[in-house]
């Protein structure tokens, strides 16, 4: 239907006959003479429609006088320069005569224009119209350039693609699980993946060295601006591996596939614990384009009087920390009470602060609480200088952690301190597991299958609070886009895991007795890790939205506004698969 796209209509076509389809994304008549921006998804290319001697001319001045926005056209026209250039399109130079003008298909009123910027309910049920727009084509072709990239580069290194089931065992591994009835077998259920992992993972024993594959994944959570209930990743294992290579494998990845897709040179990947993280920055996945640094103060406010500093500072698993934010005197009190509620939706029960003046004077509310030289030698400790102001907090450590970070990402934000740029980052040796206080029990920080630092299980058991792993996340500009760990590859190191999980032996055969099974029989050391390619498309689109870089997403209420989904199924095919809705509690009277 056309020779050439709209978008890369050049100088090199001045005088030659094309033919092109797309959409009218403006369209003007000026009484016999009319203009009309053709778009496809190369871009837009000014048609002439104007009045001339020649034989049908008159028909295609009158077509184009009725042609509206977002019509449906194929143009047959003649490539010339242009009398006034448009640098602000790549086909700014020239225009196309139009000999002929077909409308294909006329558009009915539309919901909203794209220069309208609707909101996001109206732009996802009317998602395709929404992803016509030429910044929603930009976005998606990033990603498919990105996926193509990832495929080249791990095709041209000998790692296999692998499909691994979408329909499987359920299995804990930390999010709920989407459930599937299974017609065959009443009462009895499939789970969608939360990931690959353990097929990953029995593909190594298997003997296939290294394997990747574009994984759909699915996990019924919250969702939010960077979650999905269903989303996509690159997941890769490795066999016969430690952590370094994994790491220097992957970061040349990303080094290339940065450099093709983007044009950015991501640099080397710097390395910090996961302890110097949570202590400099307040979280795991730091965002290194902001210099502010949490600086610790248990020593600096002992000798107070301030209760809520005393009866934190210099205990175990507490912490009394300070972030100074340069020019942050000039926050109002208004302003200061934004920062404390800020603060207390990441667990904060007060944020304390002091202000110092342009001239030195210090504006504090727990100043008081220190005689004048402990106070001065406190901010001097911190580095504040006039005109700053510093935030206090203490707790616990890792609630302290939590909402000091949260405060020193949205003081960086406030006050224009994230550089431009990208600074990627690994953080590497997280913590084996975590405390549910109210289980009274651990859980896995990364999954159960992460190995121990340790290879002596009676070490592990004896210091499973303080147990390092062998897990690591690859960060950038705060976000992380990676996150994979060295494998348990021994039966007896799984099973102990296992048990301090609270996994007894009876429901570590029922939920996972085939991965046992084949740690038995010669399962080599591995490793991988999985990428995030919704949140690294998004960044390279320059969006904080995965929902940006995914065709058809669902809303934070997971729902699917384009389709209705989800929706009510009719008792006859519920019975099918021997299912039943329960109909809804009423409330007592």
């Amino acid at each position: 239907m056309r020779t050439h796209f709209c978008g890369l209509i050049d100088e090199s076509m001045v005088g030659r006959t094309v033919t092109l389809c797309g959409w009218a994304d403006v369209a003007r008549d000026l009484g016999g003479l009319c203009f009309i921006d053709l778009r496809d998804h190369e871009g837009i290319v000014q048609v002439v429609a104007e009045p001339s001697d020649a034989e049908g001319n008159a028909d295609v001045v009158t077509t184009a006088a009725k042609v509206g926005y977002e019509d449906c056209l194929r143009v047959t026209g003649t490539v010339r320069r242009r009398e006034s250039v448009n640098p602000k399109i790549r086909t700014g130079q020239v225009e196309v005569v139009a000999t002929a003008i077909e409308v294909l298909n006329k558009a009915e009123p539309l919901p909203f224009h794209h220069h309208e910027n609707p909101g996001e309910d109206i732009r996802l049920k009317y998602r395709y119209l929404d992803l016509r727009s030429p910044e929603m084509q930009r976005r998606m072709r990033t990603r498919t350039k990105l996926v193509a990239a990832l495929r080249r580069w791990l095709d041209a290194r000998d790692f296999q693609d692998i499909e691994t089931p979408i329909l499987t065992k359920a299995t804990p591994e930390g999010a709920r699980d989407f459930l599937v009835p299974a017609r065959m077998h009443e009462g009895e259920f499939y789970a969608l993946p939360q990931s690959p992992q353990l097929f990953k993972q029995i593909l190594m024993m298997a003997g296939f060295d290294r394997y990747y594959q574009i994984a759909r994944c699915f996990r019924d959570e919250a969702l939010r601006a960077d979650r999905q209930l269903e989303f996509t990743q690159l997941d890769m294992e490795f066999a016969w591996v430690d952590e370094a290579i994994v790491q220097d494998t992957v970061e040349q990845m990303m080094q290339d596939v940065f450099r093709e897709v983007v044009g950015v040179e991501l640099g080397a990947f710097p390395r910090m614990t996961w302890a110097e993280a949570m202590r400099r920055y307040g979280s795991d996945k730091p965002d290194l384009r902001i210099a502010l640094e949490l600086v610790d103060v248990d020593d600096q406010v002992r000798g107070s009087q301030f209760k809520v500093f005393t009866d934190v500072a210099g205990v175990d698993g507490l912490r009394v920390c300070a972030l100074r934010i340069p020019g942050g005197a000039a926050l109002s009190r208004k302003q200061i009470d934004e920062y404390a509620a800020h603060a207390a939706k990441y667990g904060a029960k007060g944020l304390a602060y002091a202000k110092i003046g342009e001239d030195g004077a210090v504006n504090s509310p727990v100043a008081k609480f220190f005689d004048e030289a402990a106070f001065a030698a406190l901010l001097q400790h911190v580095g504040a200088s006039n005109g700053d102001i510093v935030f206090f907090g203490a707790g616990a450590y890792n609630t302290v952690s939590d909402f000091m970070g949260a405060v020193r990402l949205k003081a960086g934000k406030d006050f224009g301190l994230v550089e431009d740029g990208w600074k990627p980052l690994w953080v590497t040796d997280f913590p084996m597991f975590e405390f549910d206080d109210e289980a009274q029990r651990y859980v896995a920080l990364h999954h159960p299958f992460t190995a121990p630092a340790v290879d002596d299980i009676d070490d592990l058991r004896a210091n499973a609070r303080t147990a390092t792993s062998r897990g690591y996340d690859m960060v950038l500009n705060g976000n992380e886009i990676g996150g994979g760990s060295i494998r348990i590859h021994r039966p007896r190191m799984q099973a102990a895991v296992f048990e301090l999980l609270g996994i007894g032996a009876e429901e570590q055969q029922a939920k996972f007795g085939f991965l046992l099974d084949a740690l038995k029989y010669g399962a080599p050391p591995h490793g991988g890790i999985a990428f995030g390619i919704d949140r690294i498309a998004a960044l390279m689109a320059g969006t904080e939205s995965i929902r940006d870089v995914i065709a058809f997403p669902k809303t934070t209420t997971a729902q699917c506004l384009m389709t209705g989904a989800p929706s009510p199924i009719e008792d006859a095919q519920l019975a099918e698969v021997h299912v039943a809705v329960r109909p809804k509690a009423q409330p007592a009277a």
